[in-house]
C-alpha cells in the first residue's frame, strides 16, 4: 500500500525549482540529485484538506479496466505504482527490491500558461536495493515537475518515467513490464511478466481507508510476476531472478482523524497462494475497523477478508540506531478460515527508508502451512507511522 505521501525534508541537493502554487503552503516543482537531507518544510502532505475539495474522490465501487487504468487517474489528487520483489543470482544470493513512482497534484485544475516547464503535477519516486549477503539496505529518492521531458504517466501505451527511471509495458494489456533505475551505487533493469490476472482489491476496486465517505482509494495488483534482468550494487551487477509484486492506488483520501499509520504485508506463498493485507493505526493503539485484505488462490480466484478473517502478531521488534524508531519485526500471520498460518521474518532487520518520509520497507522470508501443508515463500512489508505520525505538522 505505499501511500509515503507527505515529504518532511529533501533528501537531495536543490537543482533550479519553480514556485508553481501557494495555497496555505508553498509547494515547489523540483528537479534535484540524490544527495544528502536538507531542512525544507513539508511539500506535499497526505491529509487531504480544503486544497483538496475539488479533486475527484473514491466513493463507489467500479468496474476496473487494464491497461487503460494501469495508467494516471488526473482527476485524482494522489497517485502511485508500487514494486517490491525478492530475486536471487545463481549461485542464490538474495537481494530484495523496492521501486516507486509517486504522483501528487497542486491543483485540479489544469495550468492554463504558456510554458513547457508549467505544470499542476509533482512526481517523486523511491528506489531501494536489499543485499542479504552484504547486509546492507541502500535507498535513493527522486523528484521532478511533471512536464514530458522530465517525468509523467501514460495509460496507453502504459508508461511511467521520471528521468531515466521508467516503468513500460510490453504487451497491450500492460502485465509484461520492464523496470529501469540507476543511481550513483544502485541499477535495475528488470523484465516482470505477470502469472495471473489483475486483482481488484475490496469492493471491485474500492479499498476503504477511513470511515469517512470517500476515503477510500481504487487499488488494483499484479501479485505474482516472474522477474528476471540485472540488479546492480557496490560496483558489480548480477544477473537475477525471482518474483514481484505490483500495487497501482488512486485517490483524493486521507487516513482517519486518530489513525498514525499502518502496516502492510503482501506475500507470496510457494502453494501459489498470494495473501495482501493491510492494517490502520490509531493512536491509542487499536486496529481501524476498515483494516482489509485479500487472498488470491492458485487459480486467481480473489477473496476479500475484513478485520475479523486475519489475524497479525508481533513476534519482535527492532530500534533503529540512526532514527530512534521501534518497528516490529517479526510476524505471526493467521487466516484461520482459510487454513494459513505463516511465520515472517526480514530477511535483513534493518531496511528503513532514510529519506524524506521515514519508514520501513523490506523484504520477508515466509514459513508455515497453507491448506494443511507446509509452505515457504517471499513477500514485502511496510510499516509507516513508527519514526513519526502521519498526522503531525497538520
Amino acid at each position: 500500500m505505499g501511500s509515503i505521501l507527505e515529504l518532511r525534508a529533501m533528501r537531495r541537493l536543490l537543482r533550479p525549482a519553480i514556485l508553481i502554487a501557494a495555497f496555505i503552503l508553498l509547494a515547489f516543482v523540483l528537479q534535484a540529485k540524490e544527495g544528502s537531507p536538507s531542512n525544507l518544510a513539508p511539500l506535499i502532505q497526505i491529509k487531504s484538506g480544503e486544497a483538496s475539495d475539488n479533486f475527484l474522490r473514491a466513493e463507489r465501487p467500479r468496474n476496473l479496466s487494464v491497461p487503460i487504468d494501469n495508467g494516471p487517474h488526473y482527476g485524482y489528487q494522489t497517485e502511485w505504482w508500487y514494486f517490491t520483489g525478492n530475486l536471487s543470482d545463481e549461485k542464490g544470493r538474495h537481494f530484495g527490491y523496492q521501486l516507486t513512482f509517486f504522483r501528487r497534484a497542486l491543483s485540479p485544475n489544469p495550468i492554463d500558461r504558456d510554458s513547457s516547464f508549467a505544470t499542476d503535477q509533482i512526481f517523486f519516486a523511491h528506489f531501494a536495493i536489499t543485499d542479504i549477503e552484504k547486509e546492507k539496505h541502500e535507498e535513493v529518492e527522486r523528484f521532478s515537475r511533471g512536464v514530458d521531458f522530465l517525468a509523467g504517466a501514460k495509460g496507453e501505451p502504459f508508461q511511467v518515467w521520471l528521468e531515466d527511471w521508467t516503468l513500460e509495458a510490453l504487451n497491450d494489456e500492460g502485465s509484461n513490464l520492464h523496470l529501469r533505475a540507476q543511481s550513483d551505487e544502485l541499477a535495475l533493469d528488470l523484465d516482470l511478466q505477470s502469472k495471473k490476472s489483475v486483482v481488484a482489491h475490496g469492493e471491485r476496486g474500492l479499498s476503504l481507508k477511513g470511515s469517512e465517505p470517500g476515503n477510500a482509494s481504487y487499488y488494483l495488483s499484479y501479485t505474482r510476476l516472474e522477474t528476471r534482468g540485472e540488479i546492480s550494487v557496490g560496483g558489480k551487477t548480477y544477473a537475477v531472478n525471482g518474483e514481484s509484486w505490483f500495487d497501482h492506488e488512486w485517490s483524493t483520501s486521507s487516513l482517519g482523524e486518530f489513525a498514525v499509520g499502518w502496516d502492510w504485508f503482501g506475500l507470496q506463498l510457494s502453494d501459489g497462494r498470494e495473501l495482501m493485507l493491510y492494517i490502520i493505526r490509531n493512536r491509542d493503539g487499536s486496529i481501524d475497523r476498515v483494516s482489509a485484505g485479500t487472498l488470491v488462490e492458485p487459480d486467481g480466484n480473489i477473496v476479500a477478508l475484513g478485520l475479523g478473517d486475519f489475524e497479525v502478531q508481533v513476534l519482535e521488534y527492532w530500534e533503529s540506531t540512526l532514527t530512534g524508531a521501534v518497528y516490529p519485526n517479526a510476524w505471526k500471520v493467521f487466516v484461520r478460515d482459510y487454513n494459513i498460518e505463516l511465520t515472517l521474518t526480514p530477511w535483513l532487520q534493518d531496511q528503513e527508508m532514510n529519506i524524506s518520509f521515514i519508514y520501513w520497507e523490506g523484504a520477508v522470508k515466509i514459513n508455515g502451512q497453507s491448506n494443511g501443508r507446509e509452505v515457504f515463500g517471499n513477500g514485502y512489508v511496510e510499516l509507516t507511522g513508527y519514526a513519526d505520525s502521519l498526522q503531525s505538522g497538520f
